[in-house]
């Protein structure tokens, strides 16, 4: 009879523990899927060593089996999955090769023309384009549009039609010659006619040439010059445009002092961001949407690798399997600001990349 007992208390007790064990066990669960455990994947820009996955928990945080660590994974790397990420490849842009210029067109631009690629959100035009030395582009107008250079290598110089030539001073928002890390902006509003001229013997320039749609129009014209350093570019991604903290109702007085919404950038006349990294390889940035600078909450974000290293750079985004290749682009939908976005280089030489974010 004792024995019995004893049998059936051992019994209730192993039922009790298993029990005990499942809620805990589905509680750990749960609590290891919620905000207050975060999965970190850190990886090392200086040395050899594979990226290391680190757990961060409360101090009272019970152990987690490595059986459980591929799912946690799986599941916090999907914090994007409400995105929708649509490859653009470099072979589905537009093509010009005029002699002194070589151009792809992301967007329906010139004599090329697709109905699906005409805008998005308010970015209108992304060429990459190379000009060989001694040749560009002439005298020309622009009207009620935003439009900014950014120089990746040689030379192009910037003159505005109302400066003669051999009256140029110095460097000025009316002349510039720019170089790598230069950004050039116009504010074409109600009308500006300026020139883009590789003055260079030798080198041929390769730059970016984005336009995008401003708020309103019958802008009062303007020009803006900023460079951004490399080094600060290997660190994370630099804001390089950001939204006239004034808005769309800005008074005259500040238009003329020009201030962005992020300090250090150029003011745009939109609710747009625009950013650029260079990342190593094997090495992961990451993109706030909106960078605490955007009016509208629903973004669209689009990601642009040039063509820089003979192909051997290489991305993915928000650690989907998809890789991206030179002159590819990438349109990300449905991300509202304050999401985050993963940019990570898995190319055999560093990734620059550049980031339009917009309404």
């Amino acid at each position: 009879m004792k024995r019995l007992i004893l049998t059936l208390s051992i019994l209730v007790a192993s039922v009790s523990i298993i029990i005990y064990n499942s809620h805990s066990i589905k509680k750990l669960l749960q609590e290891l899927l919620s905000e207050q455990y975060q999965l970190d994947i850190i990886t090392s820009q200086n040395t050899n060593l594979s990226p290391t996955t680190h757990l961060t928990t409360t101090p009272t945080s019970p152990i987690v089996s490595l059986e459980h660590m591929s799912s946690i994974k799986s599941a916090m790397s999907k914090a994007l999955s409400h995105a929708k990420i649509t490859p653009h490849r470099s072979a589905t842009r537009g093509h010009s090769d005029h002699g002194w210029l070589n151009t792809y067109h992301s967007f329906s631009f010139a004599d090329w023309f697709n109905p699906n690629l005409t805008h998005f959100g308010s970015l209108r035009v992304l060429n990459e384009d190379r000009v060989k030395p001694n040749s560009g582009f002439p005298t020309h107008p622009h009207r009620d549009f935003e439009i900014f250079s950014y120089i990746i290598s040689g030379e192009l110089t910037h003159r505005d039609s109302m400066l003669k030539k051999g009256a140029e001073g110095g460097q000025s928002d009316k002349f510039y010659r720019m170089h790598r890390g230069d950004v050039q902006f116009t504010t074409g509003g109600t009308g500006i006619a300026h020139s883009e001229y590789n003055e260079h013997n030798k080198d041929t320039v390769h730059f970016l040439q984005i336009w995008a749609i401003p708020w309103k129009r019958g802008l009062t014209p303007r020009y803006h010059t900023r460079h951004f350093d490399d080094e600060q570019k290997r660190q994370g991604f630099v804001p390089i445009l950001s939204p006239l903290k004034a808005g769309p109702d800005a008074t005259h007085q500040q238009e003329q002092v020009a201030e962005p919404t992020i300090e250090g950038t150029i003011p745009i006349h939109a609710d747009f961001v625009m950013s650029a990294g260079i990342i190593a390889p094997q090495t992961k940035f990451e993109w706030m949407v909106g960078a605490n600078a955007a009016e509208n909450p629903k973004r669209k974000v689009y990601i642009h690798l040039p063509m820089t290293k003979g192909g051997k750079a290489k991305i993915r985004l928000d650690g989907r399997e998809e890789v991206y290749n030179e002159g590819d682009g990438a349109f990300i939908d449905d991300v509202r600001a304050g999401d985050k976005i993963s940019v990570e280089s898995v190319g055999e030489a560093e990734a620059e990349v550049v980031l339009l974010d917009t309404a």
